[in-house]
């Protein structure tokens, strides 16, 4: 199986599980100085990839991380929208309907390049990431 499509490269993206059926991938850089607020689904049953008719909200971005509510909703958080432009969006998608909207709250600061993961159910976690400075961040946002 290639998950590659051709008609978009995946240089970095984030990913979100949680429905028995598919996976989602989005928020990737499409060329150099291309990024993309598209998201993919993959079926697990034929591995067939559909672009959903929802996008993520805002400014096109990469490098932010996914997480997800195990059969509700899958997360993505972060990101970069243009070089060294940082947000502190989250944005969630519906599993039941595919829908895309952007939470009442965010980070707690702009942010990129960091990890993920999630309690399902409970809550989910971004922890370390870029936030433009040196030393890069150490602590765990939830």
């Amino acid at each position: 199986m290639s998950i590659l499509p051709i008609d978009h490269g995946i240089f970095a993206s984030s990913g979100a599980g949680g429905v028995a059926t598919a996976g989602f991938i989005g928020g990737f850089k499409t060329s150099n100085t291309t990024y993309s607020n598209v998201c993919d689904k993959f079926l697990f049953s034929d591995d067939t990839r559909t672009t959903l008719s929802a996008s993520y909200t805002g400014t096109d971005r990469w490098q932010a991380v996914g997480f997800s509510n195990s059969g509700v909703a899958g997360y993505i958080a972060g990101g970069d929208v243009s070089v060294s432009t940082l947000v502190d969006t989250v944005d969630k998608q519906l599993y039941a309907d595919d829908s895309i909207s952007a939470l009442g709250t965010g980070l707690q600061s702009d942010i990129d390049r960091g990890g993920a993961f999630d309690n399902s159910g409970v809550a989910g976690y971004y922890a370390g990431g870029n936030d433009g400075t040196w030393p890069p961040e150490s602590d765990v946002q939830k």
